[in-house]
């Protein structure tokens, strides 16, 4: 059986569609054929409407082809395919994480708050430590607790209260600065993104190893790993972070503070000094006798980012313009809205990707400008944050200004 209807051709193993065009003419010669000549090609006819019915099907089929066999390619897989593809470097997508929120801890002298001792917030919603700490001779502790509940759930200021779990010799909880917002389940984007960075995550001895390692375990929401290889101490990024001679900073937010240093313990170079704030043992397991080893990492202080946008005015704007625009800026800065990856430890943030956002709100809406900063009605157009600073971003510190 022959057909008139052009076929996918395929080149350099990827296919080339015909256009719907083509398929409808191919479509209508078959039609007439079998007919034996003569039929109206008119779309109003009963055989027109046929043809086109056909086309439409022929055309769908041929976007499935075309969309499984590019379901092969990293840049354009979704889905299981995305997932196989990840496979392949023994990396699988993250299923989500908890908000984290750096808690001031306060109560007697010598109280151990272990990892996992659990505080609740105002809203019902649990948090655990992330690792344990002991109060000091100062009375009070910062330990980074993270909401048990996955995904973006705000934690504002002063709102992780409740100590839920009794533990004798700890009095109070509270937060200071908002907490740093969770995920859902990793999306096509930000999955592809830590497949390509987390290539090396087989491989030992490299920053690269370090990330991929540390940046696929569960709950992590941001990491940044760098590192000194010089023999003196370096001043690192705006916070001017000192960083040891022959050393490795890994900072990260999130995750479980045991897993982490086991990660880092197992992909870093022999003999290379740590920074950091926080120090967990681990174990080599090779030898009769357990061998420990203490390994340091940065748990970053959170740190209040604020917005001043400004908006062209108009009559025709939403009644809700400035609740609309600040939903719209966090959405970027979460990386909720397709446009990048969430503001994190360490990164850059240019107030141009802030526009696409909150234009999209209404055609009645134009941006003017956004400045954003680390302190109330900044001026400057782009943000970076330092290696030991976590950004965390609340309505309330988005400032929207009609002009």
């Amino acid at each position: 059986m022959t057909t008139n209807v052009p076929a996918i051709t395929w080149v350099n193993g990827s296919p080339v569609l015909p256009a719907e065009l083509d398929i409808l003419s191919g479509v209508q010669e078959d039609i007439n054929t079998a007919f034996g000549g003569g039929v109206n090609p008119s779309l109003q006819t009963p055989q027109g409407q046929l043809a086109q019915s056909e086309t439409a099907l022929i055309g769908q089929k041929n976007n499935e082809i075309a969309y499984i066999a590019n379901q092969v390619n990293p840049a354009f897989a979704s889905g299981i395919w995305q997932d196989a593809i990840g496979y392949i470097y023994f990396i699988t997508r993250i299923p989500g994480a908890g908000t984290v929120v750096q808690a001031t801890c306060t109560g007697a002298v010598g109280t151990v708050i272990p990892a996992g001792a659990v505080a609740q917030d105002t809203s019902g919603y649990l948090y655990s430590s992330v690792s344990s700490a002991t109060i000091p001779a100062s009375g009070f502790v910062t330990i980074e607790f993270q909401n048990e509940t996955q995904g973006p759930i705000a934690c504002n200021i002063g709102a992780l209260s409740n100590i839920y779990t009794a533990i004798a010799g700890w009095d109070t909880i509270t937060n200071t600065t908002a907490g740093a917002l969770g995920n859902y389940v990793e999306s096509r984007a930000a999955f592809e993104a830590r497949r390509s960075a987390s290539v090396a995550g087989n491989a030992v001895n490299s920053l690269q190893s370090i990330y991929g390692a540390v940046a696929s375990l569960a709950n992590v929401i941001g990491i940044l790993v760098v590192d000194n290889p010089s023999n003196g101490t370096v001043n690192y990024g705006p916070t001017s972070y000192p960083l040891a001679p022959h050393s490795v900073c890994v900072s990260v937010a999130g995750g479980t503070s045991s897993a982490i240093a086991q990660a880092i313990w197992g992909k870093k170079p022999p003999g290379c000094n740590y920074n950091g704030n926080t120090s967990v043992t681990v174990y080599d397991n090779n030898y009769s006798t357990p061998v420990p080893y203490t390994v340091t990492y940065l748990t970053p202080t959170s740190v209040p980012v604020y917005f001043n946008v400004n908006i062209k005015n108009s009559s025709l704007l939403p009644a809700n313009i400035t609740t609309l625009v600040q939903n719209a800026v966090i959405q970027t800065f979460n990386g909720l809205d397709g446009s990048g990856p969430p503001v994190s430890i360490g990164s850059t943030s240019y107030s141009g990707r802030y526009y696409a956002n909150i234009n999209a709100i209404s055609p009645n809406v134009n941006v003017i400008e956004v400045y954003l900063g680390t302190s109330a009605s900044p001026t400057t157009l782009f943000l970076t944050m330092g290696i030991d600073q976590l950004p965390t971003l609340t309505a309330s510190n988005i400032l929207v200004t009609l002009v």
